[in-house]
């Protein structure tokens, strides 16, 4: 049944990145043109993810545990390092030379966009890397 769910969810989140023209690289190139051909038109869609995902969660935590889990697995790490700021900085680079994000990318690539026929091969070797470095890596030592 969670798999169901979670299926059904995977193709809402999909087709809302289809229709708000998140999974087209052009569009999303021009939002992040702030000098040139700025379209603010995405601005809506990421307000519009923020209000969503605000009130969802106000509602969901009222609940003592997940409709189809035994507990909620919410983030707990609130430090700012160098690896989340070095991460956020390739995320941001690959983002805008590519103009995909991870979702959009996998979504276009449902539709053989020829630039997520590169970017999605490109950025599972990104991710191998990552987890490559991560296990390399001795384990942090708790406070």
């Amino acid at each position: 049944m969670t798999f169901v769910v979670n299926l059904l969810l995977g193709l809402l989140f999909g087709i809302g990145l289809v229709v708000s023209g998140m999974s087209n690289p052009p569009k999303v190139l021009n939002f992040l043109d702030l000098a040139g051909t700025w379209n603010p038109s995405l601005l809506f869609v990421m307000i519009g993810a923020v209000l969503v995902t605000f009130l969802g969660y106000r509602i969901v935590l009222r609940r003592d545990r997940p409709l189809l889990a035994n507990a909620f697995r919410l983030p707990t790490a609130k430090d700012v390092d160098a690896r989340l700021l070095s991460g956020a900085a390739i995320f941001g680079i690959g983002w805008g030379l590519g103009g995909f994000c991870p979702g959009p990318a996998l979504t276009a690539l449902g539709f053989a966009a020829p630039g997520a026929l590169v970017f999605v091969p490109a950025m599972f070797a990104g991710l191998w890397a990552a987890r490559m470095l991560t296990l390399a890596r001795p384990p942090l030592k708790q406070a």
